[in-house]
């Protein structure tokens, strides 16, 4: 969505409430007969998917003359589907997730849902009885300028590496803890005639880019200076820890699928199941899908990309908080949307029993997965990108800023020249 478009949007959200919409302010309390259609629209994921109408089925028991109209969309056209129909009010419940800007970075540069939020875009849920139901961490790191404009369904974790446990056993592999000890893993199985690591270069490369960041920046302090160095101009992508970033992914690439440019994560996932590779950098998002893919026959697990000479380094996975949901101010049917919230709150076991996040509600009991993943999960650590504010004048090849998509086979460039890229297009942001 463009910034243009996203202004247009927050004005008709703004200007109209009709339909018994309600033109920004506080959402309406829970309570009282709710009828009429509830348009529900969420980015696409098997778990979340069969989550949502898990609750959706409990909501129509509750409240049965409510009809629920719920769309997923996948996640590479769900913003463009989220705008048109925000721009006719024709959906009450929308993935979204404003974040301010830090001091350092212009207000030019805020997101499109933040743009929403301060064009009353959104109806505020500051106080809502249901939001007691969730880990207050969680929602104090989802406000928006002191407000709870959204409602968290969970949260992931994706700076890390699903494995096969059963390649890795039959081929003396362990769990790598280094950098050194991940490389010396992929040349023993590339040895062996295996192919080490999957990547879905079509639609999510940047995920194992992100897990290399974990590595190399492993704390939110670290990454907060990486990000305000660059704003500030003390920083260059291509010298330094920078440049490691680009220089280890490249090396990553070549212990990849063959083709893995044009590989799509649904492929990916599919390959990784059938025992194509033995890892993948990925998402934990993921791992209904893979358990119900791959069934009783597909033993595997998880761990940090080892992108750090120093163990240290790699202990702790990093995460955000997934598909938090928002009421639009032009919500048709705002009473029903917060009585479906409402819902999701306490039933949030029958959701997440099928999504398979790690949860976002206090005494909860999340996929066994977590269970083995429990060491790495102890200390929250954002990941980079939940950090990260793109800098909207720079050019394309520092949108990231880590320019993985011009390092081959997904661009022309080697490390070196991909990350001299991205500095030349971020300097011009600057200006």
């Amino acid at each position: 969505m463009t910034i243009a478009a996203v202004v247009a949007a927050g004005l008709a959200l703004g200007a109209c409430g009709g339909g018994g919409g309600t033109s920004g302010g506080a959402a309406p309390s829970v309570g009282g007969a709710v009828s009429g259609d509830l348009n529900i629209l969420v980015s696409s994921a098997t778990g979340s998917d069969a989550g949502f109408k898990a609750v959706t089925k409990a909501f129509n028991t509750k409240y049965p003359n409510v009809k629920v109209n719920f769309s997923a969309v996948p996640n590479e056209n769900y913003n463009q589907t989220r705008s048109s129909r925000l721009t006719a009010g024709s959906v009450d419940v929308v993935v979204a997730f404003p974040r301010e800007v830090p001091s350092y970075v212009s207000a030019t540069n805020a997101g499109d849902d933040a743009r929403l939020a301060d064009a009353g875009g959104f109806l505020d849920l500051t106080g809502q009885p249901f939001l007691k139901a969730f880990n207050q961490s969680v929602l104090d790191g989802t406000k928006y300028k002191g407000k709870n404009y959204t409602v968290p369904t969970g949260l992931s974790y994706y700076t890390g590496m699903f494995y096969n446990k059963k390649i890795f056993a039959d081929n003396g592999v362990k769990i790598p803890t280094t950098w050194q000890e991940l490389v010396a893993a992929c040349e023993k199985l590339k040895g062996k005639g295996i192919v080490p690591l999957g990547i879905a270069g079509k639609d999510s490369a940047g995920v194992t880019t992100l897990g290399v960041v974990e590595g190399l920046y492993p704390d939110a302090a670290a990454k907060n200076d990486l990000a305000k160095g660059l704003y500030g101009g003390s920083v260059k992508l291509d010298d330094g820890k920078q440049l490691e970033v680009l220089q280890r992914l490249q090396t990553l690439y070549g212990y990849a699928e063959p083709n893995f440019a044009g590989i799509t994560y649904q492929t990916m996932t599919s390959d990784f199941v059938n025992g194509k590779f033995a890892m993948m950098g990925d998402g934990t998002w993921n791992t209904t899908s893979i358990q119900t893919a791959g069934g009783s026959k597909l033993d595997f697990g998880y761990f940090p990309l080892p992108s750090s000479d120093n163990a240290q380094d790699n202990k702790f996975l990093g995460g955000k908080v997934e598909l938090s949901l928002a009421i639009p101010a032009n919500a048709k049917n705002p009473s029903a949307a917060i009585a479906w919230l409402d819902t999701l709150a306490t039933n949030y076991q029958l959701f997440n029993d099928q999504a398979g996040f790690a949860p976002a509600v206090t005494g909860v009991k999340g996929n066994a997965f977590y269970d083995g993943i429990a060491d790495y999960t102890s200390t929250f650590q954002p990941a980079w990108d939940t950090i990260w504010i793109a800098n909207t004048k720079a050019g394309p090849a520092a949108s990231v800023p880590f320019n993985w998509a011009g390092v081959k086979p997904m661009g022309t460039m080697d490390a070196a020249g991909a990350a001299a890229a991205a500095e030349k297009d971020w300097q011009a942001g600057l200006k």
